[in-house]
């Protein structure tokens, strides 16, 4: 449930429009006539995400903005304007505000804007624990282990959190980098600031530049107007970029920049701008031989790299797996409304015999499709989807049936979580597992297909543990 905070001295139709977008009873819209009012409900009962009007009966909407920050910071501000008002808008994203919207309202860009402001609301508010034994089911965000690699891990989290430097965190992909990062944040001194997430490998090469750093408007085609980039919203907080491997080489001299002296310039503009940012980078690459074969800057690679945190993958956690396996059967049992309190130790076996490609966030979709399976009160080895037998095996892309009605409508529980994030985990396994079938495996024809950049593809296939025969590396699909 979203709790939302709208501070507009309208009394109808932008109200009206919030309330379309998030109805009741799944959401709660909060409402405040004038600045005074919403400071106070702040206060009293901090929202998730508040939205904004610049111009108020009593004072000014950057007066109630500044107000918010010095209250907490990490509350999204989304501000509503008129687009005349639009340079106001701009200059409290200089400050931090999360983004800003037109009146009229647009319920789709509405809808897409709140819903990233309370995704990076979750990141900054849900505690990243760290738990040598498995700790309550209630609790997402956990760093599970108590394997010897995993004690050095939590060692090196308290060592870090208090110093003010750049960390490198590397480690396969699922492994849980983005927990590390959020540890560090919420243990360390800008834990009441901004926390900010950006995954390099998602974003198509020409953007890049532009969501880190922003642009002027006119700066290419397209920038209809300026834009704030991380960078500069995060300003006082915590910016995690994840794959940051995948950077383009061009993009790492800028970067560079910014680590060395907290200056950077938009795309397309003149402006030096001055921030002050701590930065914590991830990668499934080594950078080391990046930087050797020239796709890493070697002097970038030494400014990341002051303080590098290493997870390792679950086939070297031992006995953590069972650990792991009890806690987020008992997790995932209680938001799929399931009875499941016990695993069976031949069920368990097949887990420990099997390679864990995708790590942790594998091993999560293996445990809730089991228990989408399940009957009764034990984990049986029946319930386990089928499991490959060797990291290095292959097979190519399988139908996948798909009854995205019947999933949601099983999900919908009182007791669920990130129901939006797993819908679009199976219809994402459906799409790309159907797309790739149908290119024979080739991912750069499914990427044109899909309309999305072929690292993307990647990520996705990765982050869902899918795997093709063959990725068709012809020179079609070498070209840049």
């Amino acid at each position: 449930m979203a709790h939302l905070l709208l501070i507009d001295d309208d009394p109808g139709l932008i109200p009206e429009q919030v309330r379309q977008a998030f109805p009741a009873p799944r959401d709660q819209v909060a409402v405040a006539g004038t600045g005074a009012e919403g400071i106070e409900r702040v206060r009293t009962k901090p929202p998730d995400v508040i939205l904004l009007d610049l111009r108020l009966p009593d004072q000014s909407g950057l007066e109630v903005y500044h107000k918010i920050r010095g209250i907490d910071a990490r509350i999204p501000v989304i501000f509503v304007t008129m687009a005349k008002a639009a340079d106001a808008a701009i200059e409290a994203m200089k400050d931090g505000a999360f983004d800003y919207l037109f009146k009229p309202l647009n319920l789709h860009e509405l809808r897409r804007v709140v819903g990233e402001a309370l995704e990076v609301s979750r990141r900054m508010r849900e505690p990243a624990i760290v738990a040598e034994t498995a700790p309550d089911p209630g609790v997402d965000g956990a760093i599970v282990g108590s394997c010897p690699e995993m004690r050095e891990v939590y060692k090196a989290i308290g060592r870090v959190t208090g110093q003010d430097v750049p960390v490198l965190v590397t480690g396969e992909s699922g492994t849980g980098k983005e927990l590390v990062a959020r540890a560090i944040y919420q243990h360390g001194p800008r834990a009441k600031a901004p926390f900010l997430v950006l995954n390099c490998a998602a974003i198509p090469e020409n953007l890049l530049e532009s969501e880190l750093f922003g642009h002027e408007k006119g700066a290419f085609t397209g920038a209809d107007r300026r834009r704030v980039g991380k960078f500069e919203q995060c300003n006082g907080g915590t910016l995690f970029l994840d794959e940051i491997g995948d950077m383009p080489v061009p993009l790492q001299a800028k970067m560079l920049r910014v680590i060395q002296d907290q200056q950077f310039q938009r795309v397309g503009g003149n402006e030096t701008i001055q921030t002050d940012v701590r930065l914590i980078a991830a990668t499934h690459r080594d950078l080391k031989a990046f930087s050797a074969d020239g796709r890493f800057r070697p002097d970038l690679y030494y400014r990341l790299s002051v303080f590098t945190i290493h997870l390792p993958s679950l086939r070297e956690r031992g006995e953590d797996l069972a650990m792991l396996v009890e806690y987020y059967v008992r997790r995932f049992s209680r938001e799929l409304a399931r009875d499941v309190v016990t695993i069976d130790p031949q069920a368990l076996a097949q887990l420990r015999a099997y390679p864990w490609p995708g790590n942790i966030r594998e091993l999560q979709s293996v445990v809730k499709q089991a228990l989408l399976q399940a009957r009764g009160t034990v984990l049986l080895p029946s319930f386990l989807p089928e499991l490959s037998a060797s990291p290095a095996e292959t097979a190519a892309p399988a139908s996948v049936n798909l009854d995205l009605e019947a999933f949601i409508r099983q999900r919908l529980q009182p007791e669920s979580r990130d129901l939006y994030a797993d819908a679009h985990g199976q219809l994402d396994r459906f799409l790309l597992s159907s797309v790739l079938e149908y290119t024979g495996g080739s991912q750069h024809q499914a990427a044109r297909l899909l309309g999305i950049a072929r690292q993307t593809l990647r990520v996705k296939l990765r982050d869902l543990g899918l795997r093709v025969t063959q990725s068709v590396e012809t020179d079609d699909d070498n070209e840049s």
